[in-house]
């Protein structure tokens, strides 16, 4: 949703707007939170390539924590204040070392992933879940002052988020950026509005969407319901996910132009409107990043979709949702990008041995998951059950991430690989969770269907090119 206002703020910081990012005050007035674990961020990453989450909040505050006016929130249609904070829109750039490109990946917010800690469901509730179960904790610790809690609890959120991306995509996010209703709204304003093009005319209650065919130019509220609709498209969340890209690619396109980054009021209102808005993670050093980016021009801006399974997947507790494949994920990242510094590949399979815990509940799972494995290359190890647990881990001693990385990915599920002093060297231990067994039996099924040629589906994605900043492209 407002995700495409969050990719405008970077974007004007590292794709084109250095002389914007460089303004008085710009970076002493953003707001900051510490998110980004040892392994990422840093001038030039060490896997060769800077990986930034982008987020769009269904925050009803400011960056700042001040509640918005409900005048303001009855018009961006922000719905009523149920406790839940979702996370209506995530965008994954990867950008190379020497800036030679930008690539942003669009996850659809239905995705059903593996949340570490919290077993497979939607990857649009993994801030919320990190969240809830942080401020819970602090509660019991005795915290009761609401800003503290609302500050930990939003940074435990969006590790949560970070780390389910991190596993989903096989790479290590680097930085993190996330902005709210209102900022969507304050920032196409401040720019003027963002040419877009429809194929048909559309309307649609529910987000307000009301447009004709053809060339238009959106803003404010409009622009919001432009990037909200799902209702009344053909593919629903994909088409809405097509029509973010498109936005960003004419919000990329509209702050090149000397009309945006020559005009000293347009780049005022836009700063003050990212001030508001915006969360950065802590560290970022926004100034050397812009310096680093601003070569890059609007034909190397690329924006994609992750590939999808099965776009009707009915889980087990979150209903209908979308399946997407770890491996083919990782493997259409990197295939998109290019390739960044090799990683560990970790030892022979016949090396591991692999013991097996059935934590599940599910007579004969363990059994099962061990044979499986041994046939692909493990050595067998014990077998046996262990206390009930949600999600399956893998557990391997210290330093052999890489050897734990291999069994997980030889799993369903693309479990969470841990370090634990307690296994023996050469050893991974796999404790089977309640949602390994919920994996193994609906996905199983929904495999078995999706190879087979729907009688009745949703056509193919119809933009089979990437779509860059360099022209408006007309969509559902």
């Amino acid at each position: 949703m407002k995700i495409a206002l969050t990719m405008a703020s970077v974007l004007v910081m590292s794709v084109t707007g250095y002389a914007w990012a460089a303004m008085q005050g710009l970076v002493t007035g953003l707001t900051m939170t510490d998110v980004i674990g040892a392994e990422g961020g840093g001038d030039k990453p060490a896997d060769g390539a800077r990986d930034i989450l982008l987020v769009g909040m269904d925050s009803r505050t400011d960056a700042q924590g001040n509640p918005l006016p409900e005048d303001m929130l009855a018009k961006l249609r922000a719905g009523v204040a149920d406790g839940e904070l979702n996370t209506d829109t995530l965008i994954f750039v990867h950008i190379p070392n020497d800036g030679s490109k930008a690539v942003a990946f669009s996850l659809p917010r239905d995705s059903y992933v593996d949340i570490p800690g919290h077993g497979k469901h939607k990857i649009n509730s993994a801030y919320a879940r990190g969240k809830l179960e942080a401020r819970a904790e602090l509660q019991e610790k005795g915290v009761t002052d609401p800003k503290e809690l609302e500050v930990r609890g939003n940074q435990e959120g969006a590790k949560t988020l970070i780390a389910t991306v991190e596993r989903l995509t096989g790479s290590t996010i680097d930085n993190y950026a996330s902005i709210n209703l209102l900022g969507f709204y304050e920032i196409t304003q401040a720019i003027g509005g963002v040419d877009v093009c429809l194929k048909r005319p559309t309307k649609d209650p529910y987000s307000g969407a009301n447009f004709t065919a053809g060339p238009q130019t959106v803003s404010g509220f409009e622009a919001l319901a432009f990037v909200r609709q799902r209702h009344g498209l053909l593919r629903g969340d994909l088409d809405r996910v097509v029509r973010q890209q498109v936005f960003m690619a004419g919000l990329a396109r509209k702050i090149l132009s000397a009309g945006t980054l020559s005009d000293p009021g347009k780049l005022n209102d836009l700063v003050k409107a990212v001030q508001k808005s915006v969360v950065l993670n802590q560290g970022w050093d926004i100034l050397a990043f812009a310096e680093q980016m601003k070569g890059l021009t609007a034909g190397q801006i690329e924006f994609r979709t992750i590939p999808v399974v099965n776009s009707e997947y009915s889980t087990p507790e979150d209903g209908e949702a979308v399946q997407v494949d770890p491996k083919q994920v990782m493997a259409f990242v990197q295939g998109s990008t290019g390739p960044t510094q090799p990683a560990d590949a970790g030892p022979d399979n016949a090396e591991i041995t692999v013991d097996v815990r059935n934590a599940s509940g599910r007579t004969g799972l363990a059994a099962g998951v061990s044979r499986s494995l041994a046939e692909q290359g493990f050595t067998e190890g014990a077998i046996g059950n262990a206390t009930s647990r949600t999600s399956t881990v893998v557990r391997v001693p210290p330093g052999a991430q890489a050897a734990g990385r291999k069994v997980a990915d030889a799993l369903d599920g693309n479990p969470e690989v841990e370090e634990d002093r307690s296994v023996p060297a050469g050893h991974a231990v796999v404790l089977l969770g309640t949602d390994y067994a919920s994996s193994d039996t609906t996905n199983r099924t929904t495999d078995r269907i999706a190879a087979a040629p729907p009688a009745q589906s949703a056509p193919p994605p119809e933009e089979e090119q990437p779509i860059t900043a360099d022209g408006v492209v007309c969509v559902n």
